[in-house]
């Protein structure tokens, strides 16, 4: 569900949400390989990736952190009142990413804190894929315009 742009006081501790979904494709992964330099034959080596744990290729680990970032823009609270990622906190992949996962993101806001003329709101994010299985779980700090500025 898509939403407009959430300002730092519409933000509550506790509040949830859940984006819409999307699926990781070979092209995905490839172009990701070419912008970041990630050429690990574990992403783009079918055969070297067969013999491994996984049993095929998976996606790069910053990949799915970068679709959790398009997740919460296609979700649209962030759309023009974010001002800045501040940072990560507690980032850990826990399942593999494959090619033709669905994944989507459960957001909730755990922490809110003033900062004068912005807020810096902390989400605890989970992304799941189509089976409802943890991928990834952080908890990302974002700096929000507020209705109006405090002095």
């Amino acid at each position: 569900m898509y939403m407009p742009g959430m300002y730092f006081e519409d933000f509550e501790e506790g509040q949830e949400f859940e984006t819409p979904a999307r699926t990781v494709t070979e092209a995905d992964i490839i172009n990701f390989a070419g912008i970041s330099g990630n050429f690990n034959p574990l992403h783009i080596d079918e055969e070297f990736a067969r013999k491994t744990r996984f049993g095929r290729r998976i996606a790069q680990g910053a990949l799915t952190f970068a679709i959790l970032t398009g997740l919460w823009a296609r979700h649209g609270f962030l759309e023009g009142t974010v001002e800045a990622l501040y940072g990560m906190d507690r980032m850990r992949f826990t399942r593999p990413v494959f090619i033709g996962d669905t994944l989507r993101a459960r957001i909730r806001v755990v922490k809110k804190e003033d900062r004068g003329n912005c807020g810096l709101v902390t989400i605890h994010n989970e992304v799941v894929n189509q089976r409802g299985e943890i991928v990834l779980v952080c908890d990302a700090k974002l700096l929000f315009k507020k209705r109006k500025n405090s002095k």
